[in-house]
Parts: C-alpha cells; structure tokens; sequence
C-alpha cells in the first residue's frame, strides 16, 4: 500500500492493514462493493489529481468507505468511518484530515456533502456513483451484482426498497454534485435509473 508507506514506515502494521483490506473486500458475499470497485474509484482519483485539495484524504477515503459492508445493516458507513478513524490514528496524518476522512465516508450514507469547504466531497460521491451513468450493458451488469449481494431478500421486500431508493436519487436536482460529472453522466444517469425502476415492476 504505497499511500500507506507515506505516512507510516511500520512494515508490519502496513502489511496487516493491507490483508485485512484485502481480506474484507475479497468476500464472497461482495459482488459489487469489492476491489473492482475501489480501482474505478482510485483511478478517478489520479484522473481528477488537478482538482482535488488533498488527494490523499481522498484515496484513504476509498480505500476504507466500504471496508465494512453488509447488505443487513444500515450503519456500514458509520462503522468504516470509525475503522478508518481508529487506524490511521496510527499513521502520521494530522487530526484535521483524519477528521476529514471521517466525514467523507459518512458522506457516503446519504450521498450528501458534509465538507463543503473545497470539492473533495464533492468528487468523492461523484466518484462512487459514477456507475450510475455508465453504458446500460454496464449499468445492467452493477444492477445483477448488487441484487446478488441483497439475495437474502426476496423480490417482493428487495424491488420495492430498491425503487425507493433509485426514485430518491432521480427527485435530486441533479445527481452528480461536480460540473465535470454532470456532463459525463448525469443524462445517462437518469435514463439508466429510470430504465431499473421500470424492470423492478
């Protein structure tokens, strides 16, 4: 982890750290919210370097926003903010931007900015939701993932609360929170989460 290795010369700690991300994004149960995910993620990072205050907040925000995840709960957010709060205390990161990562991945929940003092947390959500505007056979695939990963639940419970949700999002003046993916996505966006909801009748 060579984000990792800037603030933190611990070798033995780093390489712990880095199982356990490994270990929790590897899950069988992760179809969606694994690796692939936090690679997209990452590489819209480097993509965006120019326009981010503090590139590194963001990638330790990536990195650790769905290090825990269950599609039972409802506090995933909160528990990654807490375990990424609690182990980069044992890095050399300032308070201020360990608060910062605390607050961008708890921004995650609702998908809305709490930091509004720059665009990082607007990048961020963008970042997470770039899927959304992605090409349908794209889009279709994310949508078979993630109902793989809410399999617990049957048609009938997991069809009405997944509309609740797509709807949610599609009565937000826009979806994406930065100029830049707004005219990425944004249209394309809409007609993919209109084309769900369709087939969850």
């Amino acid at each position: 982890m060579q984000l990792g290795s800037t603030y933190s010369q611990d070798t033995s700690f780093l390489e712990s750290l880095w199982r356990r991300l490994l270990k929790n994004y590897s899950q069988k149960s992760r179809h969606y919210h694994n690796l692939n995910h936090i690679w997209a993620m990452l590489l819209q990072s480097d993509e965006c370097s120019n326009n981010l205050a503090d590139k590194d907040v963001i990638d330790f925000s990536i990195w650790f926003h769905d290090i825990i995840y269950k599609s039972t709960k409802k506090d995933n957010e909160k528990k990654s903010a807490e375990f990424a709060q609690k182990t980069l205390q044992k890095f050399s990161l300032e308070d201020k931007r360990v608060e910062k990562v605390y607050n961008l991945i708890v921004s995650t929940q609702k998908h809305q900015i709490i930091d509004a003092s720059n665009l990082d947390n607007a990048y961020l959500l963008d970042f997470d939701l770039s899927i959304l505007g992605q090409p349908w056979s794209v889009y279709e695939n994310y949508i078979k993932n993630i109902r793989k990963e809410y399999r617990i639940y049957p048609n009938f419970l997991y069809n009405p609360g997944r509309k609740k949700v797509l709807k949610t999002f599609l009565q937000r003046k826009t979806l994406y929170f930065t100029e830049k993916y707004r005219e990425l996505y944004e249209l394309n966006a809409r007609e993919n989460l209109k084309k769900e909801i369709q087939l969850l009748k």
